[in-house]
């Protein structure tokens, strides 16, 4: 593996990792906030940012030995709508600027499973995006979302609000694949 992409796996699972943490602690905290809906947001996508991680991770499996990483994270415990706030520009630093040079980088350095982990993430990062900002207009109104249910893809981490496609648009999974909070 080129040392570029695998530099970018690898801070790209050390982000991946901070936010599966932070958004469970943010989920806790909507909870006290008395913002469930908006907590089990969070678990939802604590849990795709895991699945980014572990797809970053097993990409690089034949890569052994401790590293130092470098990935942006938000940090303090603030409102529920400030940590919202806290999670969209961390989603959005990924959408514009850190997935894109990765996937350029892994395309040029024919780096295919790279690619798709980087293309997959960045795909379903998206959708995180727009919906922690709905969360988040809906907090600073001092409310709380209501939603029935969360699908995560559990190949993938695509994420929306309701019943799950019949495929995932992202990675084609089936409906059975995705996982419901």
């Amino acid at each position: 593996m080129h040392p570029m992409t695998l530099s970018h796996l690898q801070s790209a699972f050390a982000g991946e990792s901070q936010a599966h943490m932070r958004y469970l602690v943010y989920a806790e905290k909507a909870e006290k906030d008395e913002m469930p809906q908006i907590g089990r947001l969070f678990q939802a996508i604590a849990w795709a940012e895991q699945i980014h991680a572990s797809s970053h991770f097993v990409v690089m499996r034949d890569q052994f030995g401790a590293v130092q990483t470098v990935a942006g994270a938000g940090f303090g415990l603030g409102t529920t709508a400030e940590n919202l706030a806290v999670a969209i520009e961390g989603e959005d630093f990924e959408v514009a600027e850190m997935y894109p040079v990765y996937q350029a980088a892994a395309e040029f350095q024919e780096e295919r499973g790279a690619l798709r982990s980087f293309d997959w993430a960045w795909k379903a990062e998206q959708t995180h995006a727009a919906l922690f900002r709905e969360a988040k207009a809906v907090a600073e109104a001092g409310g709380d979302l209501e939603i029935d249910q969360v699908n995560v893809c559990s190949r993938c981490g695509h994420t929306l609000v309701g019943d799950a496609p019949d495929r995932c648009p992202i990675c084609n999974a089936k409906k059975e694949t995705y996982r419901a909070f």
